[in-house]
């Protein structure tokens, strides 16, 4: 019994979560899984009922679960930095979930903003640092709404932060057995503290994997090699910062964020690990029934694979596949015609 937190949040993560579950369900008997599924309903529409995203006690709440599947948070009548603040970064924190995990992959039948990309040609993962870094919420204010108002806004680095994310990075590398190569994104020529830091980290741990290549990009730089030349990029690993932006470059040169899969991983399995896809709530398009539910859907692969369950992940992402592959069933953002629903009902049917 794998026992699930489902917050589906706002927007069209209401719409995806739920035919990621189907998915989940239908996916189930054909591998003897069970599934108990508890839902919280912890998104901005909570906020504006009760000040709060979650209750203060919310990641406690989720403490005993097995792993935690979200959709997606943001609201435009609430600023960013209180849902972040107020929900995902304090579960990321309270369960230590350090190595955010990001593939980007363009698939068969999937067209790559980029001129002349075939399948497989882009094929690489961004390990994050998910809990230190530019996000560590480190600051204040001085002389609040005043002409001379001061914003301090620290990042922080540690070596054993920055040691654990680059090693499980290492370790990745090895895994996929593709490329062998590991890149890391650094700006050490303006940032002479902490990423010099990461940097010295990086070469050391390196001596740990010689079968492994390396190379080191400043983050405008990686920024446009993963345009020009993303097929030579195999794990990519970087601060929480730059793993957020090459992630989005990573998604849409793949052809739709709504392909990008997403899991916040605390790989010493010491809590609960969060699944949840890089796009973020489009409330522009939320309850139309055109959202793309295929990140999600990956993203529960992703959250199968991580509780064990590899032969049901791979059927997950295989049905995601040939779904891509034939293009019939696709939404909007991939140029089909096809309901949040039916992209659903087709892709449940495909793993059943």
């Amino acid at each position: 019994m794998h026992r699930i937190a489902v917050i589906r949040g706002d927007g069209i993560g209401v719409d995806v979560v739920e035919e990621a579950l189907k998915v989940l369900e239908a996916v189930a008997p054909k591998h003897d899984i069970q599934w108990e599924f508890t839902e919280f309903p912890w998104s901005s529409d909570y906020y504006f009922k009760h000040g709060e995203m979650m209750p203060a006690d919310g990641p406690d709440q989720l403490a005993d679960f097995d792993a935690i599947f979200l959709g997606a948070v943001g609201h435009p009548d609430i600023q960013d930095h209180i849902t972040l603040n107020g929900l995902l970064l304090p579960i990321r924190r309270r369960f230590d979930q350090f190595a955010c995990v990001r593939p980007s992959v363009l698939y068969p039948g999937v067209t790559s903003p980029l001129a002349d990309k075939k399948p497989f040609d882009i094929d690489l993962v961004v390990v994050r640092e998910n809990t230190e870094g530019e996000y560590a919420n480190v600051g204040g204010f001085q002389y609040r709404d005043m002409p001379e108002e001061v914003a301090v806004q620290s990042a922080v680095f540690t070596r054993q932060g920055c040691e654990r994310v680059i090693r499980f990075a290492f370790e990745l590398a090895r895994q996929r057995n593709k490329k062998n190569h590991l890149t890391s994104i650094t700006k050490s020529n303006a940032q002479g503290y902490g990423m010099v830091l990461w940097d010295r980290t990086f070469a050391e741990v390196a001596k740990e994997f010689p079968e492994i290549t390396t190379n080191s990009l400043l983050i405008d730089a990686a920024c446009m090699d993963f345009i020009r030349r993303p097929e030579t990029f195999d794990v990519v690993v970087a601060s929480n910062l730059f793993g957020d932006i090459l992630t989005d470059i990573g998604a849409i040169i793949t052809g739709s964020m709504g392909l990008a899969s997403s899991a916040n991983l605390d790989p010493t399995r010491s809590g609960p690990s969060m699944f949840e896809p890089t796009h973020g709530s489009a409330p522009d398009i939320a309850g139309q029934g055109i959202a793309n539910p295929m990140a999600q859907i990956l993203t529960a692969a992703m959250m199968l694979r991580h509780l064990g369950e590899e032969a049901a992940a791979k059927d997950v992402e295989n049905a995601v596949e040939e779904t891509l592959k034939i293009g019939e069933v696709l939404t909007p953002d991939l140029g089909g015609s096809s309901t949040t629903s039916a992209v659903g009902d087709h892709l449940a049917k495909l793993v059943s």
